[in-house]
């Protein structure tokens, strides 16, 4: 059973990690920052990320101090959590887990990013601001898989293929990651 307490800050910390993740994720692909949704996500990242880039430098397109902000949010996610449950702080195993932690709700967030667009691909027009983002967001992983397997009579099976990808990545790493890193 979990304790509510942990359930709440262990959401609010995901939640905001989330945001970091897409952040980064959005300067790698070069999406529009002028659009909306990416306003959102450069306002609520924006007053702690400004700080950090005066120290740590940007390599290319990778943003290192939203890497670091994303490490930190787990890293004081476990830290929080630690203190409510009266348990022992142990860095290693915490940074260790805040790689992990990092990268899996990464492979969470495509994963409902793919979700969000196949279904507005169902209903929507096209023309929505935040389509426009999430097109940008998750075509550098299908456009690859669509080069090698094109739709086939109207039907484009690059997301499923997406999905069966991520869930052999995730399958992989439980395997090679002790159960607590990933939990």
């Amino acid at each position: 059973m979990t304790d509510p307490f942990t359930f709440l800050v262990s959401t609010i910390f995901d939640l905001y990690l989330m945001v970091v993740i897409l952040r980064i994720w959005m300067q790698l692909v070069r999406a529009d920052f002028y659009n909306p949704f990416s306003q959102f996500i450069v306002k609520a990242t924006h007053p702690i990320i400004k700080p950090l880039r005066r120290v740590l430098p940007s390599i290319g397109n990778l943003d290192t101090a939203s890497v670091v902000l994303a490490l930190a949010v787990v890293v004081l996610k476990i830290l929080v959590i630690t203190l409510i449950a009266g348990a022992q702080f142990n860095i290693l195993a915490t940074l260790i887990f805040a790689l992990v932690s990092v990268i899996k709700q990464a492979g969470v967030l495509l994963f409902y990013l793919l979700i969000i667009r196949a279904i507005l691909s169902w209903v929507s027009q096209g023309s929505n601001p935040f389509e426009y983002v999430l097109y940008q967001l998750t075509e550098p992983f299908l456009g690859p898989i669509r080069r090698i397997i094109p739709p086939i009579g109207g039907l484009d099976l690059s997301v499923l293929v997406l999905f069966i990808l991520l869930n052999f990545l995730n399958l992989l790493l439980a395997q090679h990651v002790p159960y607590w890193a990933v939990a």
